[in-house]
């Protein structure tokens, strides 16, 4: 288990008296995968903590980043050491949809505040303390259906992991493409670490689908899509949210010309209308972590980490001043802070939580995408 700690304890005297009474130091907890297979989508949450700002809501903040590399156990021995050593006010992560929902136990049990980073199912018993930060899947599958259908398309065929995260793809494609009278004419799994799926694409194939639907994410996204294009197949390929980084284009090369997705309008900030609010947010958020991490290495997955930072700021500034922070009171006034209704503008989203809708978002909050010549374009 690998720790990482950002901390900004020392700041000016004249800082710190200006701050609220119970102030004095803010602890957030983030938990990702850092390493192993799915690395691609942790690593941006790990590079985009390192331009986080030293203070939430005006107080220092100390940022305790712990390696889960995408195993439930591990993230929940992450989220125990979070609430039982270091006393954290929140916690953010994991970036895996079963890492996430695993480490969600102790926030309810403990009682502190969790915002996941991986799309996640909250059940009703959870709702007071976990919240959903990136675009829930039915949101973002409802865009590939529309694309589908105002491109004439009847069919559509499904692979994805044999996962959780697989599974809320799958779950949100048979509910919408029904919905929306698109017919399902296969289905099939692989796993992450899988070296082969000719065997489940040649069965997709024999269905003849208008279009495929890759339930997956990160580079592993890559093996299904290389896989469809060496067996002939010329459909269009349609991928998750949780394919927009440059690895994926790095890994799928060529072979990935033409790929959709469904993305946050992080990905368009330039793009975006100037009376728009987000696309200020997006173009600071930009400039940062570019100017770290070099030009082009900004993603969405990398703005939702910047977002989730932007919601604990909102959120403690409003906390701070009925509570101090590593108290219980503390982490009940963030959770309440968080689902007041109050709208915080995002790089992905304009997010606004309430007491019965922790997720946060809608259909507003998305644009289409795809992969043309090596980079993510606005589709036409």
């Amino acid at each position: 288990m690998k720790r990482y700690t950002y901390s900004a304890i020392a700041l000016a005297a004249a800082l710190f008296a200006a701050q609220p009474a119970f102030a004095q130091e803010i602890k957030v907890g983030l938990s990702g995968t850092f390493t192993g297979g799915n690395a691609t989508n942790g690593i941006p949450y790990r590079n985009a903590a390192e331009v986080f700002p030293k203070t939430l809501g005006g107080v220092p903040v100390r940022w305790i980043l712990l390696d889960d590399g995408t195993d439930p156990t591990t993230a929940v021995k992450n989220a125990r050491k979070f609430v039982d050593e270091d006393k954290v006010d929140i916690i953010l992560g994991s970036t895996s949809t079963i890492t996430a929902t695993a480490m969600s136990d102790v926030a309810v049990e403990s009682k502190t505040p969790q915002i996941g980073l991986s799309p996640m199912q909250i059940p009703e018993a959870k709702l007071p303390w976990v919240f959903n930060l990136p675009h829930p899947v039915p949101v973002m599958v409802s865009a590939i259906i529309e694309d589908m259908k105002k491109n004439k398309m009847k069919t559509v065929a499904f692979i994805g992991f044999a996962d959780g995260w697989g599974d809320l793809n799958w779950n949100a494609l048979n509910q919408v493409a029904r919905r929306e009278g698109i017919n399902i004419v296969a289905s099939e799994r692989y796993n992450r670490t899988d070296t082969s799926v000719t065997a489940p694409v040649l069965k997709l194939m024999a269905s003849s689908p208008d279009a495929v639907f890759v339930g997956a994410s990160g580079t592993a996204a890559v093996l299904p899509h290389v896989t469809l294009k060496d067996q002939g197949y010329n459909g269009r390929i349609y991928h998750t949210h949780g394919t927009v980084t440059k690895a994926f284009i790095d890994a799928g090369g060529k072979a990935v010309e033409d790929a959709r997705m469904p993305t946050g309008p992080v990905v368009a900030a330039a793009d975006l209308a100037d009376d728009n609010p987000i696309k200020k947010v997006s173009l600071d958020f930009i400039q940062k972590y570019e100017g770290k991490w070099g030009k082009g290495s900004a993603s969405p997955i990398a703005g939702y980490a910047w977002d989730a930072m932007l919601l604990v700021d909102a959120a403690a500034a409003d906390a701070v001043k009925k509570a101090k922070p590593g108290t219980p009171e503390f982490r009940a006034a963030l959770r309440d802070a968080l689902q007041s209704g109050k709208e915080v503008v995002g790089t992905n989203a304009i997010y606004r939580y309430t007491p019965t809708d922790h997720y946060g978002v809608d259909e507003r909050a998305r644009v289409m995408i795809m992969v043309k010549d090596g980079a993510f374009r606005l589709a036409k």
